[in-house]
């Protein structure tokens, strides 16, 4: 069986999130905080080896009381972020373990993920070496300036990424070793910077981001709706992958 390490970035500031003394990714969510809902996903499957969480230095202590007690009961490793998300992930990945084959990066922010979901590009990575969970916009996208619509865009082939991102190993230290600084906001566009191919696997709108407190409670009304086996069509993803460059 193939081995997987699990990165989970949460260093941002949430600064959109509009609440000054909390962090979006340590709020509850209907009884559990965001960032444990994440890692639930993760941590018990047996092709995951190892579960890293990425929180902001200043957190640290805070985090280590606060979370104690889940801690205790969760195989979670936690280390220091950086000032960017690509800077928290290397961080990360020099402490993935060798005996991992692949790395999937996911938002600890995310944490309406199931596992359908990540079964889908976990197996499409294995296929191809580097997999996306995405979905289609299905929404007319306009760009603009100054508040003014300069054109329409062909949404025929936009889609917004998602996460789990999933890389080979030996690959995605490769895209790290090369990236010199160069500000990806994800793992697959350093993958492009190389010209590295990366499979699209469609995903579904309820894997959302929270950003703001409206994502929050957003959050909360969906969790019910989430798929609990594969056997439930029409919330699951298509297991073909989409290969394209991101």
């Amino acid at each position: 069986m193939p081995k997987f390490a699990v990165i989970l970035p949460a260093a941002g500031q949430s600064s959109r999130f509009g609440d000054p003394w909390r962090k979006k990714v340590f709020v509850d969510l209907k009884g559990r905080p965001v960032w444990v809902r994440t890692a639930e996903a993760f941590i018990h499957r047996p092709d995951v080896i190892q579960t890293i969480l990425c929180i902001a230095p200043d957190d640290h202590a805070w985090f280590r009381d606060k979370f104690s007690a889940n801690l205790a009961f969760m195989n979670v490793e936690v280390v220091d972020g950086g000032a960017t998300r690509a800077e928290s992930v290397e961080h990360a990945l020099a402490r993935v373990s060798p005996q991992a084959d692949y790395v999937a990066v996911h938002d600890a922010a995310r944490p309406l993920i199931a596992k359908p979901w990540i079964d889908a590009v976990f197996a499409a990575a294995q296929t191809t070496g580097a997999a996306i969970l995405a979905a289609p916009i299905v929404s007319t996208v306009k760009r603009v300036d100054s508040g003014r619509v300069i054109e329409t865009l062909d949404r025929s082939q936009l889609w917004a990424a998602q996460t789990p991102q999933v890389v080979e190993r030996s690959l995605l230290l490769e895209a790290f070793a090369r990236r010199e600084g160069y500000p990806a906001t994800d793992e697959a566009q350093l993958l492009e910077r190389l010209g590295r191919s990366v499979a699209v696997v469609e995903g579904s709108p309820l894997n959302l981001k929270i950003t703001t407190q409206d994502d929050l409670r957003m959050a909360a009304a969906l969790l019910d709706l989430l798929p609990r086996d594969d056997s439930l069509r029409g919330l699951t993803p298509s297991t073909e992958p989409r290969k394209g460059l991101w």
